[in-house]
């Protein structure tokens, strides 16, 4: 099981797109982990992973460093109040946090793909 969801996170991760959130939703769906240690383990499996990824966009040009240091910088900052906090809060509190972090997830990139889909079948009604 752990060879599965560390190959699913990895894919997804590796295409941009948060592997680490769907490491903590399988780790505490399929392998009952509690909250806090999915997401202790997420940034232990996110170090290896995020270097492997960063050295292929690299690579590809697909990074523009005048943006990400700054980002990378707060990044820091923030990482350290988040722990902070989730180390404090309660397990109930933390999955709902995390529950509705999805949700919004969910909801803006359904929103995100449903206007594709409504841009590309404008052109397409232009074009004809």
């Amino acid at each position: 099981m752990e060879f599965l969801i560390g190959l699913i996170a990895g894919i997804i991760g590796g295409l941009g797109m948060g592997g680490g959130t769907v490491l903590i939703l399988l780790l505490t769906i399929f392998m009952n982990i509690e909250q806090t240690i999915a997401q202790g383990s997420n940034i232990i499996f996110f170090i290896p992973t995020a270097i492997a990824s960063i050295f292929i966009f690299i690579k590809n040009k697909y990074i523009n460093f005048k943006v990400a240091i700054p980002i990378c910088l707060w990044g820091l900052v923030g990482a350290f109040i988040g722990a902070r906090i989730s180390t404090k809060l309660q397990i109930n509190v933390l999955r709902k946090c995390f529950g509705v972090f999805l949700i919004i997830i969910a909801i803006y990139q359904s929103y995100s793909l449903y206007n594709t889909y409504r841009k590309k079948k404008n052109r397409n009604n232009t074009t004809k």
